[in-house]
């Protein structure tokens, strides 16, 4: 448990307690699916999660990638309507703890947990807002080149490696690849970036 940032803090005779189980699924594996009751939380021990947002035209939209220690289900188990909204989707085999409602209640006694535990709640709305931001706010090119600067900046280099493909550049940023495609060439035109597959220069331009 002591890798558990949710479990930070919190008593070792406390999370003893706690009845938790060990779920294990396959890349490709679908975790929850959309309209499903949240019964519990749970924690992602490793692999990654993608929640997708299907259209009737059938396009898909990335709305969350969830990597190690984040927390699935804790912004919904206490709501009113308490159902998952997306499809939740293994991207490589994971493996969870999962914690029933009950459980979380009797650990909500514990106030370091009660800060972990709203830290995580805090975090998946963080990210919401940003979707949200992305898709209401601006425009595919502000999204794209406000992607490519972060990457730059974590990955401290300049041409960057995209660490995704383009179609999965195209779910996150909520558009179809071909008006990803397109965007890149224009901006390829402009002389805001260069692109050799998955390298991409990011040109003075840009900055």
């Amino acid at each position: 448990m002591d890798e558990i940032q949710l479990f930070h803090g919190v008593s070792a005779e406390l999370i003893q307690q706690a009845v938790t189980t060990e779920k294990y699924f396959k890349k490709g594996a679908a975790i929850y699916n959309k309209g499903d009751i949240c019964t519990g939380m749970d924690i992602l021990i490793s692999g990654s999660l993608v929640t997708y947002m299907l259209f009737p035209n059938g396009s898909e939209t990335q709305v969350f990638k969830f990597n190690k220690n984040r927390v699935i289900g804790a912004n919904l188990l206490f709501g009113n309507i308490s159902r998952y909204p997306f499809d939740i989707y293994c991207t490589e085999d994971c493996r969870l703890l999962h914690v029933e409602k009950e459980e979380v209640k009797t650990l909500l006694h514990d106030y370091q947990f009660t800060l972990n535990f709203l830290n995580c709640v805090s975090m998946n709305s963080e990210t919401m807002n940003q979707k949200i931001h992305m898709y209401t706010n601006k425009s595919l090119r502000m999204n794209l080149l406000d992607y490519l600067r972060e990457l730059s900046a974590t990955q401290k280099c300049n041409p960057i490696i995209l660490p995704i493909s383009k179609k999965q550049l195209a779910d996150h940023l909520g558009v179809q690849r071909p008006s990803l495609f397109r965007e890149l060439k224009q901006m390829q035109e402009n002389g805001l970036i260069r692109v050799d597959n998955r390298k991409i220069y990011l040109l003075k331009e840009t900055f």
